[in-house]
């Protein structure tokens, strides 16, 4: 049950964050969206009536517009007001919730991420009832311009980190703030948690375990991370519960047994370990 961990260091893009405000102004149609800039691997481009390759250039502005990347692939999102960018990651599925103009010039702007990892980097709003709101299967994060990191699980727990500036997360009524330097995590139907200090830590500890079901051997790899990160291991996602615990799907044991497991901090953070089970 040994396993030897060999570590490569490398980082991302910086973060993104929301921030809540409401706004009682009226709505105007105004010509709204979010265009891709760049672009890597593969990456849909999806609407209501179907969908196909994306490409730069490419707009989503309707109500149910969005992207989905896959395994090492990646978009650039540019706001049409440019006010900041939405750097999405692999394994992401975004859609537009939400794009109007109030009759002040306040710029609403909603997402839903259902699953995933994006990062946002926003100046600050110049009218008070502009808004940007992530909406996830956990709750809302809002935020009127800051660095910040979401990452959205298979389960739809969903984390924060905050860079710069400050973001709200909200769920089950309930509102928590995370200021720059401090993450937190909401569970789908439980509040969010209490906001901690930035740790941006990548590290990981596990361990293989053996495994007998109905006669048959394998192993199951356990692991622990910081409850804010996100997981692969051999390219496909875990869930990671509040303590920061995951156990993948068994493996059948040949007589070497290889794993890789890449950990993802909200703000674009990874360490990648080769597992080894002999």
């Amino acid at each position: 049950m040994k396993f030897t961990a060999i570590p490569y260091l490398f980082f991302a893009f910086c973060i993104p964050v929301p921030v809540l405000a409401q706004s009682n102004d009226v709505s105007v149609r105004v010509d709204r969206w979010l265009a891709i800039q760049q672009m890597s691997g593969t990456v849909s481009y999806d609407r209501p009536s179907g969908s196909r390759a994306a490409r730069v250039g490419d707009r989503l502005q309707a109500i149910g517009d969005g992207i989905t990347t896959g395994t090492q692939s990646g978009a650039n999102l540019l706001l049409d007001t440019g006010v900041g960018t939405i750097n999405v990651l692999e394994y992401t599925n975004l859609r537009v919730q939400r794009l109007d103009t109030t009759s002040d010039s306040g710029r609403i702007t909603h997402i839903d991420v259902t699953r995933g990892q994006v990062r946002l980097k926003l100046r600050r709003f110049t009218s008070p009832n502009s808004e940007l709101k992530i909406r996830t299967p956990a709750g809302l994060s809002g935020v009127r311009g800051t660095e910040f990191g979401v990452v959205v699980q298979p389960d739809g727990k969903t984390s924060i980190g905050t860079l710069e500036g400050s973001v709200v997360t909200e769920a089950q009524g309930v509102q928590v703030e995370v200021p720059g330097g401090f993450q937190n995590f909401t569970i789908p139907g439980q509040p969010p948690s209490p906001a901690v200090p930035l740790r941006d830590d990548p590290s990981l500890a596990a361990d293989f375990v053996r495994v007998l079901d109905r006669g048959v051997r394998s192993v199951q790899l356990v692991g622990r991370v910081d409850p804010v990160n996100a997981v692969t291991v051999n390219g496909v996602q875990q869930t990671v519960d509040a303590n920061g615990e995951f156990r993948s799907a068994p493996f059948l044991v040949p007589s070497f047994l290889r794993v890789n497991v890449v950990v993802t901090t909200p703000l674009g953070k990874s360490q990648s370990y080769e597992l080894a089970f002999r």
